[in-house]
């Protein structure tokens, strides 16, 4: 049985980049973390919002959620050497899943996934 561990992730300042979401107990490799939610936007939206500098955005390949007003996944930060993978749900959702354990005080982070990123990226991976 999967926990959802969103009662256990607090945000705290990052070494990768301004704020982070860190686990405060171990997560097992596997486990449903949270889920990713905010407000369901067209790709109009998105693009404009984009442009005005939101990088909070996510796609679940139907639609495009903004999660700028969430309390926490908002402040997943990128590293290529990451810890979470995001996944889709039963009803076009998306959640957050561990794709490795993860140890209590470890920051989660994801793979953003677009080009963009990894020139900015200072990873030892990248460099």
């Amino acid at each position: 049985m999967n926990l959802n561990y969103e009662n256990f992730i607090i945000v705290r300042p990052s070494a990768i980049h301004g704020l982070g979401v860190f686990a405060s107990v171990d997560i097992p490799c596997g486990s449903e973390i949270m889920l990713i939610d905010g407000e369901i936007i067209s790709e109009e939206e998105c693009i404009r919002r984009e442009e005005e500098g939101n990088v909070y955005i996510f796609w679940n390949e139907n639609s495009y959620i903004d999660t700028s007003k969430t309390q926490k996944i908002k402040y997943i930060n990128h590293k290529c050497d990451f810890n979470c993978e995001v996944l889709e749900t039963d009803n076009d959702g998306l959640k957050l899943g561990a794709c490795r354990d993860i140890a209590a005080g470890e920051e989660l982070t994801i793979d953003y996934g677009y080009d963009d990123i990894y020139k900015a990226c200072r990873c030892s991976l990248c460099a």
